[in-house]
């Protein structure tokens, strides 16, 4: 659901966008930690907040980092 809102802010298309892993860290809502494949060998993380159920919204993009391996950790940011 986020995809479109990544490819927006990062200016990018992604044929592949696979999420690998992801971390959760609950706040006024939940916000998730996701590595994401978006070619053979390049990766990003995503920060992506989803409020609670009663607020009736859908995901979002609160940040991302770009030039991401497969082998880096994924981390809070």
């Amino acid at each position: 659901q986020v995809k479109p809102q990544f490819e927006s802010r990062a200016n990018m298309n992604c044929v592949v966008f696979t999420a690998v892993v992801y971390k959760t860290q609950v706040v006024a809502g939940t916000m998730y930690f996701i590595k994401v494949q978006v070619s053979d060998a390049d990766y990003v993380h995503l920060k992506v907040f989803q409020s609670l159920p009663y607020e009736n919204q859908g995901p979002s993009l609160e940040s991302f980092q770009t030039g991401k391996t497969r082998d880096d950790p994924l981390t809070y940011f």
